[in-house]
Parts: C-alpha cells; structure tokens; sequence
C-alpha cells in the first residue's frame, strides 16, 4: 500500500477507502513514537463508531494510546492477527497492521482529512 494514496487524522491515524468502506491504521510516525507495541484492545465487530473518537487502544513499552476514528459508521472487520502479534502494527503499519475496517455511515468525513503532503506538513509544524 502506498502511503500517498491514503487520507489521513491529525491523530496520526490512516484511512485507506474502498467503495463504501475504510480500512484504518496508525501511521508509521505513530507506531515509531509509541515504541514497541506490545498490546491493542481491537474493536468488536458491528461496534457503532464516531468520527475523532477513540475506537481502541495500543499499549507500548513507552505508553497507553487511544486510537482515534477518522471516520463514523459500523466495525464490519477488525485484523485479529494483532491479538496474539501486535508487533505487526510496528513492522508493517499500512499493510498487515491495519486495524480495522469501517463501514462508513457519512463520506462527507472523508473531506476533513489530510492528504500524504498535507500530514507531513503538519508533522513538521509538531517538530
């Protein structure tokens, strides 16, 4: 998966859509900030979701972080490979490490995240 192709949340979360759904991850700076990745509490499936809220969290050797929904809609399928290997998510966040994947409920959220340019601009301005 390119990197470039992808939408992406100010809390470092990535969307990949394809027609009415979103598959969703943490971005490579997310999981390289957050260190080894030695946990996720993985959403259930057919969980209602909302946009810029936490839809599970990732425990580190450094911390605890909420993942953050860059979209609304329904859980439709969660990556239960990570449960027994969260490292997954630190060795290939936008391939094997995604999350989950959203049936999205209003594509108009889609509008409000940031390109490839415009997250790693916005990473800069954090530095």
């Amino acid at each position: 998966m390119n990197p470039d192709n992808l939408k992406y949340h100010k809390e470092h979360a990535w969307v990949k859509v394809s027609g009415g759904k979103a598959t969703i991850g943490i971005t490579d700076y997310a999981q390289e900030a957050l260190g080894d990745i030695v946990y996720i509490d993985l959403p259930e499936v057919d969980t209602t979701v909302e946009a810029n809220h936490e839809i599970s969290e990732i425990e580190s050797t450094k911390a605890t972080s909420p993942v953050i929904s860059p979209v609304s809609g329904s859980v439709v399928e969660v990556n239960d490979e990570l449960s027994d290997n969260p490292e997954i998510i630190n060795e290939d966040p936008y391939e094997k490490g995604w999350i989950a994947v959203i049936e999205i409920s209003d594509p108009a959220e889609l509008d409000a995240l940031m390109d490839a340019s415009e997250y790693e601009a916005m990473l800069k301005e954090q530095m």
